[in-house]
């Protein structure tokens, strides 16, 4: 095989591969659910389920794929909301991140659902693999708003400081990961925030406010982020 020819067939190979994970897609926002079936997507793509196999070894394979993509697409989400604010503003940042974490949710309700949801009936994430993988890239968004606020000496004591020693040991075991030595009641902090910032979104993903007003849910989230830095530490203001 000549080279120009391999090149063409890793194109159309990888342009299949593509429309495959767009149909599953396409599929979960249609049919609500994050449970699709090769036997549909290949109906869609007027193709054999046994030719889907030429492509993903199993329904598992694709999920992961889509998984890893869509933490992927997260992260990518909040780096960009983060890029033009200056490192020492803090305060800002976390709004930003906070901001993109919810529009990107708004926007991709399904793959939201797939990444942070309720996990997809039988499917087990390969442990220490892609997932695993895009899942800490999109997550050090946010861990990373708190590193850097310790570097800046803008990282103060949490509102709830005492912290239980499985915490303790937890946060020890995390400090590579963070490449800092972050106190154990800062990171518990940070979970808390994250935990809420997390839940809005996921009542708001989900229809659960849908009974306010579009402007009442701007200003309640903008409130949530704000009391969110307030309780983990995090500065309010610039």
């Amino acid at each position: 095989m000549t080279p120009v020819l391999g090149a063409r067939r890793e194109r159309a190979r990888a342009a299949t591969i593509d429309e495959i994970k767009q149909t599953a897609l396409a599929l979960m926002r249609e049919q609500q659910t994050t449970d699709v079936r090769f036997t549909d997507i290949a109906r869609e793509m007027g193709m054999t389920p046994p030719a889907l196999y030429r492509y993903f070894a199993d329904r598992d394979e694709l999920l992961t794929a889509l998984i890893a993509d869509a933490y992927d697409e997260l992260g990518r989400a909040m780096a960009e909301a983060l890029a033009p604010i200056p490192e020492r503003d803090v305060a800002a940042r976390w709004l930003a991140a906070a901001q993109a974490y919810r529009h990107w949710a708004r926007q991709e309700p399904q793959q939201f659902a797939l990444i942070l949801g309720l996990p997809v009936p039988g499917y087990v994430a390969p442990q220490d693999g892609p997932t695993t993988e895009a899942s800490q890239r999109a997550m050090a968004q946010l861990s990373g708003l708190f590193v850097s606020a310790l570097e800046h000496g803008k990282l103060h004591k949490p509102l709830l400081r005492e912290v239980d020693d499985v915490i303790e040991v937890c946060a020890l075991g995390k400090n590579e990961d963070l490449g800092c030595e972050i106190p154990a009641a800062n990171f518990q902090a940070m979970l808390h925030a994250w935990a809420s910032l997390h839940g809005f979104t996921s009542l708001e993903a989900y229809g659960h406010l849908d009974w306010m007003e579009p402007e009442a849910r701007d200003a309640l989230f903008v409130a949530q982020v704000r009391l969110a830095a307030k309780v983990s530490g995090l500065p309010t203001t610039a």
